[in-house]
């Protein structure tokens, strides 16, 4: 994709109905308590409630999580272009994270600051992005998604959903997004234009 000349296609982003389908199927699969269901079902959340992109994901460090402060938070070191960022979320995933958390140190991983968040079983380090896009892919084919969906739809979809939920507020998707320039952002409104007209028309 090419900032400034890139579309997005409607395609490419969950509806409501099918992102709480994807989180309730994650969900239903952690319930057996399989250690891999359980990290799949964090990373359909971690995904949806922030829009981090799949290399940011894989990145986390348990430290880079702040769940103490009046909003929680995570702070993303290395972004595209190697900016560093804060990202701030809802008490919901708050809750999911602590959770993992206790979790991890139940089966005996450790939270350490400097642990990866998401650790790989195999190699003892952080879990790579092939493998986290395996786990979407695994979450979405049992949720009957459509299979051109990859796991960048989730940033797409947390991004549309964060600009309806602030009333069109591009200045803060930007922000939470890491985008350089508000013509980059400006693209999930342009998508959502019917979405706006309905507001319009309700005025």
């Amino acid at each position: 994709m090419k900032s400034n000349s890139w579309e997005l296609d409607p395609n490419k982003f969950l509806s409501k109905e099918d992102a709480s389908r994807l989180q309730a199927v994650a969900k239903e699969q952690a319930a057996c308590g399989n250690r891999v269901a359980i990290q799949d079902c964090f990373i359909i959340r971690l995904g949806l409630a922030t829009g981090l992109r799949v290399m940011e994901i894989a990145a986390l460090k348990c430290s880079d999580l702040s769940l103490e402060d009046i909003i929680p938070s995570l702070v993303v070191i290395h972004g595209k272009g190697k900016k560093k960022r804060r990202v701030f979320f809802n008490g919901t995933f708050k809750r999911h994270c602590k959770e993992y958390l206790t979790w991890k140190q139940y089966i005996g991983e450790s939270t350490e600051p400097d642990q990866p968040l998401l650790l790989s079983s195999s190699t003892g380090g952080h879990l790579t992005t092939r493998a986290i896009q395996k786990t979407f892919k695994r979450c979405a084919k049992k949720t009957g998604l459509l299979s051109h969906y990859s796991i960048h739809c989730l940033r797409h979809t947390y991004a549309c959903f964060l600009l309806k939920a602030s009333n069109w507020n591009l200045r803060l998707v930007q922000k939470q997004l890491g985008h350089s320039k508000i013509t980059t952002t400006q693209v999930y409104a342009d998508v959502m234009m019917p979405e706006i007209k309905k507001a319009l028309d309700r005025l």
